[in-house]
């Protein structure tokens, strides 16, 4: 089992989980935060545009999964395929691998946790 996390652009969201749900994907978390990369700050304009403030973080929403090893390349690349604009700062993926896991309702072990 792996557990796949990608840190991508919020906005992406929306189609990147249709893109994982027409892929199969049982399921994932995603939880919203800000984030900084070694790129340009985002500078943004204050309400009247007198001013300019530039944004320590950019917002970012990072998706969590564990999928059989067998379903890890079809996930990163559907991720790929609907976050990459070929940019710097279109985001991350991490792999590493999951010793174990265990569905606590139905207290089923390993990738039958997973389903």
């Amino acid at each position: 089992m792996k557990r796949i996390e990608a840190i991508v652009h919020s906005e992406k969201i929306p189609e990147l989980n249709e893109k994982l749900k027409e892929i199969g994907l049982k399921g994932c978390t995603i939880t919203d935060g800000k984030g900084r990369g070694k790129g340009p700050k985002a500078v943004v304009q204050s309400g009247r545009g007198t001013g300019k403030y530039t944004s320590e973080f950019s917002a970012r929403a990072n998706l969590s999964t564990v999928v059989d090893d067998s379903e890890v390349d079809k996930v990163v690349k559907t991720i790929l395929d609907a976050t990459s604009t070929g940019s710097p700062g279109d985001g991350k993926i991490f792999i590493s691998t999951v010793a174990e896991a265990i569905d606590i309702g139905t207290q089923k072990r390993g990738n039958e946790a997973l389903h």
